[in-house]
């Protein structure tokens, strides 16, 4: 077309947007509903409802409406990995049994769930098409207990990914570990209260967040309940600006998984700031702040503490590690990840030290990668899985000394760990073994929080001097894990800055209609 001649010019309608469309393999579209308080639970409207695309990423949406956001399986397996109660301090005379704490998060979710092709009523531009669902096993074969298990698991898992990945909240943290506030840190783990599970901190709105999850068949009376425990949560915190959250993750048979949001604003002061003896409350995603923060640094070692501890048990033999690009720039992410797809860095690496060296020469390949300016994130799979799990090499030693700071404070705490304890002392009742480990929590958190301004620096030390180490040395000695700079058809990555997940796209959740 000349210049200065517009009168073929065909003006594109406002409404067709030119961004690409999402083709990723695992993508699938998740019903949003935000209200203001409790309410009957919104019996065929996810299917119905008119959606509003979601245009408020990192943020809380302006208004209550219907939305459909699309994500994708890997950004929802990586929030089931990382959300609950901390239970590593304990787990230092069996190493192994990490492995089973993160089957048990993601292995209900792989058990129950599946995805199936949608035509909504009213189809959005760009939307993945499919949605999760339940599959036939839980909707005609398994028990009530079954299912009570999933809806534990589906509640907390999908209220970490809508916290985090859609709306913006920094590292959540179970309540039972500790609140926002030390000096509050007693009312917050009193046995007597029925508090909500999670806490965080929002950056944009600069308040806290108090979570209360509820999945599965989940009815009005049930998040009723669920609002009691934030309202109670918010009796401790009244005095600091936070807003509650209560999501419900509903799945039923024959019907679509979807979230409903109740939430509400409660007025007070600032936030405390993060400081040298406060609980973690990293700003945003502390990963993205590792360098500048101890703080965040702290807190993103013990949410990685459990892949630390699989990547550490693990036989020689079943670790390797992968080719990441070291420019982290690509992965600031939106959500919990970025899938692979959207690395072009990372892939033009591999693609390069694929051409340069060959695999039959491993220590010239690991030489060159380096050169170019590749990592190396060590990687293992979870047994009984098809997921792989990784990190790098700086987070890895970062881990490393806090999981050795862990073993301190537990040595000079009698009865504190797990396998200090006798058969033989068993208590008269559930509620009774349940005050004791949460008493046990107590003590070691307020120990750790003690001793934060010798632990923080050695962190540092330990993530700052691991860029000269080989992974050999922090494997105490075990051989140097083979490197793989392959792109593998059908393996879904995604990775973080510091972080790296993968499974195989014929492990996907069935579609089963």
């Amino acid at each position: 077309m000349e210049v200065g001649r517009c009168d073929s010019v065909r003006v594109i309608p406002a409404d067709v947007s030119d961004a690409p469309p999402l083709t990723y393999a695992d993508s699938v579209d998740v019903p949003v509903l935000f209200r203001s308080g409790p309410a009957k639970r919104p019996y065929k409207q996810w299917r119905t409802a008119k959606h509003q695309p979601w245009t408020s990423p990192g943020a809380f949406p302006a208004k209550n409406s219907w939305y459909l956001p699309t994500t994708t399986w890997r950004e929802i397996v990586k929030a089931a990995t990382e959300v609950g109660r901390d239970v590593t301090p304990w787990l230092h005379q069996a190493q192994q049994l990490a492995r089973g704490e993160l089957v048990a998060r993601v292995a209900p979710l792989y058990a129950y769930l599946g995805m199936h092709d949608v035509t909504p009523k009213h189809p959005l531009p760009h939307s993945a098409g499919r949605r999760l669902t339940v599959n036939a096993v839980y909707e005609h074969g398994t028990e009530r207990t079954a299912k009570s298990m999933l809806g534990y698991r589906l509640g907390m898992t999908m209220a970490e990914w809508a916290c985090r990945s859609l709306m913006g909240l920094g590292q959540t943290w179970h309540l039972e570990d500790g609140g926002p506030i030390p000096s509050l840190a007693t009312d917050f783990k009193d046995p007597a209260r029925t508090l909500p599970d999670l806490w965080g901190f929002h950056e944009a709105e600069n308040a806290y967040w108090l979570i209360e999850a509820k999945g599965g068949n989940v009815r009005k009376n049930r998040l009723v309940e669920g609002w009691e425990q934030l309202e109670e949560g918010s009796k401790v915190l009244h005095a600091y600006a936070h807003r509650r959250i209560l999501c419900g993750a509903s799945v039923q048979p024959q019907g679509d998984l979807f979230i409903t949001i109740d939430h509400d604003q409660h007025p007070g002061q600032p936030p405390q700031p993060v400081g040298a003896h406060t609980t973690p409350a990293a700003l945003g995603a502390p990963e993205d702040r590792l360098t500048d923060s101890d703080d965040a640094l702290l807190s993103t070692a013990r949410t990685q503490m459990l892949a630390y501890l699989v990547l550490r048990s693990a036989p020689p033999s079943q670790l390797r590690t992968v080719g990441l690009s070291a420019d982290r720039s690509p992965r600031r992410r939106s959500g919990l990840t970025t899938p692979l797809e959207r690395d072009p860095a990372t892939r033009a690496l591999r693609a390069h030290a694929r051409a340069e060296t060959t695999q039959a020469d491993p220590e010239s390949l690991r030489l060159h990668a380096r050169t170019i300016g590749m990592d190396d994130f060590l990687t293992c799979r979870i047994p009984g899985t098809e997921l792989r799990l990784g990190m790098s090499r700086r987070l890895f030693a970062a881990c490393e000394q806090l999981h050795r700071e862990d073993r301190l404070i537990a040595e000079r705490t009698p009865g504190l760990r797990a396998e200090d304890q006798r058969i033989a002392d068993e208590p008269a009742d559930e509620e009774a073994e349940e005050q004791r480990r949460r008493t046990q929590r107590r003590i070691f958190r307020e120990e750790l929080e003690l001793g934060r301004q010798r632990i923080e620096p050695r962190v540092r030390d330990a993530y700052e001097q691991a860029t000269t180490r080989q992974w050999s040395d922090l494997l105490s000695g075990h051989p140097e894990p083979p490197l793989d700079v392959d792109d593998h058809p059908g393996l879904l990555e995604a990775a973080t800055p510091e972080t790296y997940l993968a499974l195989r796209a014929d492990d996907l959740p069935h579609h089963h209609r």
